[in-house]
C-alpha cells in the first residue's frame, strides 16, 4: 500500500502539471529562450502519522519530484514521530537524519511543519505550500470528509485506503490511464487490490475472465490481534 500511495501521487502530479489544470503541482514552466520544460517539485503533505503515512513520508522524502512540507500527525510529540519515523522493524532504519527543532521535524536537514490537529482543515495546508495530501488516517475517506483538507488549502487528496464513497479510484500499472487531471480526490484501492488486479489484468487483456474466485494469504495489520482479544469488527479478527 504505501508504495502505490506514493506512485499515485506522483501520477496526480504529473497529470496535473501536462493536462494544463489549475493545479500546480509539477508544474512545468517554459523556458524563457527555448521551448525547453523543467519541473518544480509537488509540495506534498501527509495527514496522519501511522503505520501507511510514516513510509509515504519515507518514499517522498527518496523522491526528487516532492517535496514534503507537512505532517498532520494527530496525538503524538514530535520527538515521538521522530522516534517512530527513525526506526521499523520490518524496513529498517530511516536513510536520512532525522533530529526534531520544536513543532518541525527535520529531516537530512530539511524542516518539515508537524501539527496535531483533529481537523485537517485547521493544518493550513495551502499556506505551508503543501498541494497535494496524502490522506492515511483511514478516516477522511470520502469527498464530503476529505473536503476539510481542501477546505485547508490542498489542491488534491489520494486516499490510501479504500474510498467510501464514489471517489475515482486508480491502480497503478492497471487503469492510472483513466485519471485526466479534474478529480480532486483520488484512491489507490486496497493493498489486496494492488496485489490482484495487476495479475487480473493481464489475464483478462489476454483471454477474458468471465468469472474467478481468490484468496488472499494477507500480513498481518495494525488492527488484528496477536493473542486472542475481542472484536466487535470481525469476530475472526480478534484471533
Amino acid at each position: 500500500m504505501k508504495f502505490s500511495a506514493a506512485v499515485l501521487i506522483a501520477t496526480v502530479g504529473s497529470v496535473a502539471a501536462f493536462s494544463g489544470s489549475s493545479f500546480s503541482g509539477l508544474s512545468l514552466k517554459a523556458a524563457t529562450n527555448d521551448s525547453a520544460m523543467t519541473m518544480s517539485a509537488t509540495g506534498m503533505g501527509v495527514n496522519g502519522f501511522g503505520r501507511i503515512g510514516r513510509l509515504v513520508t519515507r518514499i517522498i522524502m527518496e523522491d526528487d519530484a516532492c517535496d514534503l512540507k507537512a505532517i498532520n500527525a494527530g496525538s503524538a510529540t514530535p520527538e515521538y514521530m521522530a522516534y517512530q519515523y527513525k526506526y521499523d522493524t520490518i524496513h529498517g532504519k530511516a536513510k536520512q537524519t532525522v533530529e526534531v527543532d520544536g513543532d518541525f521535524l527535520v529531516l537530512d536537514g530539511k524542516k518539515v511543519q508537524t501539527s496535531r490537529c483533529r481537523d485537517p482543515k485547521e493544518v493550513g495546508w495551502g499556506a505551508l505550500g503543501a498541494d497535494y495530501v496524502c490522506e492515511s488516517t483511514g478516516v477522511f475517506l470520502t469527498k464530503e470528509k476529505a473536503q476539510s483538507i481542501i477546505d485547508g488549502g490542498a489542491k488534491k487528496v489520494i486516499y490510501s485506503a479504500p474510498a467510501k464513497d464514489d471517489s475515482q479510484t486508480i491502480v497503478m500499472g492497471v487503469n492510472q490511464e483513466q485519471y485526466d487531471g479534474s478529480e480532486d480526490f483520488i484512491s489507490c484501492a486496497s493493498c489486496t487490490t494492488n496485489g490482484l488486479a495487476p495479475m487480473v489484468k493481464a489475464i483478462h487483456d489476454e483471454f477474458v475472465i468471465e468469472e474467478a474466485l481468490m484468496t488472499t494469504v494477507h500480513a498481518m495489520t495494525a488492527t488484528q490481534a496477536v493473542v486472542d482479544s475481542s472484536s466487535r469488527k470481525d469476530w475472526r479478527g480478534g484471533r
